[in-house]
């Protein structure tokens, strides 16, 4: 595990301590997941983006290739 230093601001801070209570957490598991959680969710956005990108740059090709089937499929 790695310590590290942390700021928050106060009302970030005393918002924790009251979910925290209420949750019956420590403050280093809450964080813990807190971080896990937005890591998570930010890899998904990271994720979706990418697959975006790549479907643009293939986007011409597939119709391409889908007018070619469209086309065999007449012929027949």
């Amino acid at each position: 595990m790695k310590t590290l230093s942390l700021k928050l601001e106060d009302q970030i801070f005393s918002d924790t301590e009251v979910v925290i209570a209420t949750v019956k957490k420590t403050r280093n598991r809450y964080i813990n997941e807190a971080v896990d959680y937005y890591n998570r969710f930010n890899k998904r956005k990271i994720l979706a983006r990418q697959l975006m990108k790549e479907s643009k740059l293939v986007q011409e090709e597939s119709m391409s290739v889908l007018a070619e089937f469209e086309r065999i499929s007449h012929e027949d």
